[in-house]
């Protein structure tokens, strides 16, 4: 009973004395230092390379919506220079232009007469 103990606890001390080997090794050492160096406190360090990232990310998606935005304004100002009608609907709608022979009434809500919910 007392081998088995033995060979059982001799193996593990083996391992033990590997790892000794390889923890206290200068090289091993230094390439953690490195390592942990890279990951935290340097200039191009992951944290901030994965904050860049997201900051890369939100400015793709600002892109994307710029883009859709300037396509619906595109297609609007050529339908509106193709289109004589349009031009009037959108100058007596926008910026209240009448022909000489009419009048424009402007209706103006008063909000205070308005009942509250």
């Amino acid at each position: 009973m007392a081998n088995k103990l033995i060979k059982d606890i001799q193996p593990k001390s083996e391992v033990v004395k590997m790892l000794q080997k390889y923890i206290i090794n200068r090289y091993f050492i230094t390439i953690c230092l490195f390592l942990v160096w890279m990951i935290f406190f340097d200039k191009t360090s992951f944290l901030v390379i994965n904050e860049l990232n997201g900051e890369i990310s939100k400015y793709q998606e600002q892109l994307q919506y710029y883009k859709t935005e300037y396509e619906k304004n595109d297609t609007f100002y050529k339908k509106l220079m193709n289109n004589k009608s349009e031009k009037e609907k959108y100058a007596r709608e926008n910026y209240f232009m009448k022909k000489p022979d009419e009048e424009i009434f402007i209706l103006v809500v008063d909000s205070t007469n308005i009942p509250k919910k």
